[in-house]
């Protein structure tokens, strides 16, 4: 039972039709560590500016969360990203980007982030991914995230690092883009080519896919009322699939999909408030009954039809 995640600790200034915040915590080393923690241990590797204070890492604290190779430039600022949504959630418009120490982030992982059993590689330079990829030899697992400005401005280097890994987790317009085929069945199909075991398709809204050579999986996306901020859904989703996965002695495809619904759980809590304050303080029968109510909303009986002819 161990994971390690490669990625941004950062704060976030976030506007939506339903409120505004100044400064939270964010990123996505942040938001997969918190969502993965309810599963498993978890090592986070990232970087921080000497602003990044105790009700920060408090919060990585109250859930046991493994912080020591997140790097401390007291010298410098945290990564500080600023962002609005109008009512279209699946749109961010960002509207103030400052790399700060994350400009210059050169992952150290120590020898337990190295040798953990599953390990994701968040949104950052691929190059970077790759490199920690060929550090950590020993992993049974290897996933990863991207985005559409790395499949833009260095998609061969991008592939590269693809093909290095077990799992990808990506949107739809990015699988698009990756891949230049409007048809996502396709698309997922080209990506798995690259020698991936598994390839995962958010769609929002309407919840996610899972891809393998010999079958495809579809969880919806779990109905909400009130959707505030959508800011690290996909990392959250991310972390409730890879903490189900490390929590588990083999991955299998009936495990592959338990986690799909394991992650899409934790993304719909995510979602409910602003930044980390719903997974922060969320607990363990609300997993256990939101997982519940996944499976009632897809079961369904197997009863073939017979039509009738009447005489």
């Amino acid at each position: 039972m161990s994971l390690t995640v490669v990625g941004s600790v950062a704060f976030d200034a976030l506007e939506t039709p339903f409120g505004k915040r100044d400064k939270i915590l964010g990123g996505a080393g942040t938001h997969f560590s918190l969502s993965a923690s309810f599963f498993t241990q978890v090592n986070v590797v990232g970087v921080v500016g000497g602003d990044f204070g105790d009700a920060e890492w408090a919060v990585f604290e109250r859930h046991h969360i493994i912080t020591d190779d997140i790097e401390v430039v007291h010298e410098g600022k945290t990564f500080f990203w600023s962002g609005r949504y109008d009512y279209d959630m699946n749109t961010a418009h960002t509207l103030d980007t400052q790399l700060n120490v994350f400009e210059t982030f050169q992952p150290k992982l120590s020898e337990a982030s190295k040798n953990n059993r599953l390990v994701f590689l968040a949104n950052i330079l691929p190059m970077l991914q790759k490199e920690v990829r060929e550090q950590c030899e020993t992993a049974e697992f290897v996933a990863m995230d991207t985005m559409n400005f790395w499949i833009s401005s260095m998609k061969d280097a991008l592939i590269e690092t693809i093909k290095v890994v077990d799992c990808i987790i990506i949107n739809d317009a990015e699988a698009r883009q990756l891949t230049d085929e409007p048809n996502i069945h396709k698309a997922a199909r080209m990506i798995l080519d690259y020698g991936l075991k598994a390839v995962v398709i958010k769609r929002g809204e309407y919840g996610a896919t899972l891809f393998t050579r010999d079958s495809y999986f579809v969880v919806p996306a779990y109905p909400l009322e009130s959707v505030f901020d959508p800011t690290g859904a996909g990392d959250t989703f991310a972390g409730g699939f890879m903490g189900y996965l490390a929590s588990q002695k083999e991955i299998t495809e009936e495990t592959l999909r338990r986690a799909m619904i394991y992650g899409s759980v934790m993304a719909s809590f995510n979602v409910e408030e602003f930044g980390t304050e719903r997974v922060d303080r969320l607990e363990y029968n609300e997993i256990n009954r939101r997982f519940s109510d996944f499976k009632r909303m897809t079961h369904f009986d197997e009863i073939p039809f017979e039509r009738s002819v009447s005489a």
